[in-house]
């Protein structure tokens, strides 16, 4: 047999690990008028949970730490702000909500020496800002004043009335600046970034659509990157040109969006296929030819290119026995010499949480403003509802003495976490149960919300906002806590159902029982047909049973 010299490289040029994805549908392009955006927080090993900032009032001279983070790294101190709102995730009491993915860009661009890095930028933002255009400006004014650390980076900011995209990058070592701009997306539009630059040529948007650096174009010029008219100056082709990986594993997730709800969006799959250096670019959004739901948003947060040409083969060896539509990283492999790469749909083992943020302008702000949150891929989770303006997480989301290498049975993370990694590997077989249970409890917040909201109104017109935002806050943790349960009895569940790569008879939730009163006569599915033939194909007589003439 040949020998196979098998190595594995990640080859994301100017990618960083934290390869994520953001969705964004306006107000108008909504079933029900919410501005909805969406983060899946990907990164390999991350562990992360729900985090608070409370709100504050702070002496003038107080100064704030900043830490990386993603390393955790101190970079320094800046002037805390007069007052600070109250943050839960990433939304703020104002309904203002942030997101991003990072897609590297320029390398010397990077200022190692800035003091805020793209994460602390976000959370800063949503302390110091009521609406998407003043954390704009909140941001920009930051990095210009004490410089930016991060790689290139496009943010989702979004309130309720509102959503806007905004790419930024540092200008090298020492700068103490940054170059970026920032564009309104329609309200009747859909829009989407996956560690790919979106934002090509700017400056034809109408003013008040967009903003952007006084030297966007200038600084390129000084480098010698761009000798064009300012009006053709294009951010991305510029400052972060895509490659085959920037549209097949990047921009080929935003193809997958908009292939959802557009008609006859096969013309830019050549685009996202990567491989046609010819082909017709995607534009930066589209109106979709139906009103988008939560639960659309939801469901585009789960996919795996399914019923396109990028879908993972699941009946290849791939996907196992089990026919999964997930694969192991790196991204790339390489075999006798030569590189191959696994699809990278927006539903990935690695994300550490996941949500779809609901911003409602015509309700009051601590009411309008829903972060539907899952503690790990998407695919594997419910969406568990969290006020805006909660203060307290619910202990499953922030569970003390829980770490990336310390497991806890009262953590939202490690329970989910337990769960999937039961069923990535037999995914046909377990997947079916967790969705089941996923779906039903999805269900049973979007049919609670209503009611939920009304009495938060009532509570609100008869009470107080005080005693509205705890009602709220007490139905959020409280069913976060037991889906907690739920999912506990479900990692149960499966692993006695499907022990030994046998499956024991159910009813429901019970398990049958003989006459006896012993377990019922297990199945044993053996292999799904379609890897049976494979397996066959591969391996000839060598497993053939002898016939009788033989």
């Amino acid at each position: 047999m040949k020998k196979l010299l098998l190595m594995v490289t990640f080859v994301l040029s100017g990618l960083v690990a934290n390869a994520c994805t953001n969705l964004i549908v306006g107000k108008n392009a909504s079933a029900d008028g919410s501005v909805f955006c969406t983060y899946n927080a990907d990164d390999y090993g991350m562990f992360i949970g729900l985090c608070h900032f409370p709100a504050g009032k702070h002496a003038k001279g107080t100064m704030r730490k900043i830490y990386d983070w993603d390393s955790r790294k101190y970079l320094g101190e800046i002037a805390e702000a007069i007052e600070t709102y109250n943050v839960i995730g990433n939304i703020n009491e104002y309904q203002v909500c942030i997101g991003e993915t990072t897609y590297g860009g320029r390398e010397e661009m990077t200022d190692t020496t800035g003091l805020i890095d793209y994460g602390s930028l976000i959370y800063l933002a949503l302390q110091r800002s009521k609406t998407a255009r003043e954390a704009i400006r909140v941001m920009t004014t930051l990095v210009n004043t004490y410089g930016y650390y991060s790689a290139g980076e496009t943010f989702t900011i979004c309130d309720a009335n509102e959503a806007w995209i905004m790419e930024m990058m540092g200008k090298g070592p020492g700068s103490k600046g940054a170059v970026w701009v920032a564009v309104r997306i329609p309200d009747n539009a859909i829009c989407a970034h996956a560690n790919q630059s979106r934002i090509t040529t700017f400056m034809h948007y109408k003013k008040g659509d967009v903003m952007y650096a006084k030297d966007v174009v200038s600084f390129a010029r000084s480098k010698g990157w761009y000798t064009g008219k300012d009006k053709d100056f294009s951010w991305r082709d510029v400052y972060a040109t895509p490659t085959f990986g920037g549209r097949r594993y990047c921009d080929a997730r935003v193809w997958s969006f908009f292939n959802r709800f557009s008609d006859g969006f096969d013309r830019y799959l050549a685009w996202a296929m990567g491989k046609d250096n010819a082909a017709k670019d995607m534009p930066l959004w589209i109106i979709p030819n139906r009103k988008v739901s939560l639960q659309d948003v939801e469901a585009a947060m789960r996919d795996h290119y399914e019923g396109t040409p990028m879908a993972l083969d699941t009946t290849s060896i791939g996907g196992g026995v089990w026919q999964m539509p997930y694969r192991p990283t790196p991204l790339s492999f390489i075999v006798d010499g030569r590189k191959y790469f696994n699809e990278r749909p927006i539903s990935t083992q690695q994300t550490a949480f996941s949500y779809v943020a609901q911003l409602r302008a015509w309700l009051p702000r601590e009411i309008g403003g829903v972060l539907w949150f899952g503690n790990d891929d998407g695919n594997m989770v419910p969406y568990t509802p969290i006020y805006c303006g909660n203060t307290v997480q619910p202990e499953c989301y922030n569970t003390p003495g829980a770490d990336a290498v310390t497991f806890s049975d009262k953590n939202a993370y490690w329970i989910c976490n337990w769960v999937s990694n039961m069923v990535y590997p037999r995914y046909s077989q377990l997947f079916p149960t967790l969705q089941e249970v996923r779906d039903s409890l999805d269900n049973s917040y979007i049919l609670q919300q209503a009611s939920v909201e009304q009495r938060a109104q009532e509570l609100y017109r008869t009470k107080g906002s005080a005693t509205a935002v705890q009602y709220l806050n007490d139905y959020s943790n409280r069913e976060a806590q037991s889906m907690l349960a739920i999912w506990k009895e479900l990692a149960t569940f499966l692993i006695v159902k499907y022990n030994d790569m046998a499956v024991k008879p159910t009813k429901g939730r019970q398990f049958l029982l003989n006459r006896e009163g012993l377990g019922a006569k297990v199945a044993r599915p053996g292999f799904p047909e379609s890897f049976a033939r494979k397996l066959v194909k591969e391996t000839g007589d060598h497993y053939a049973v002898p016939t009788e003439k033989e």
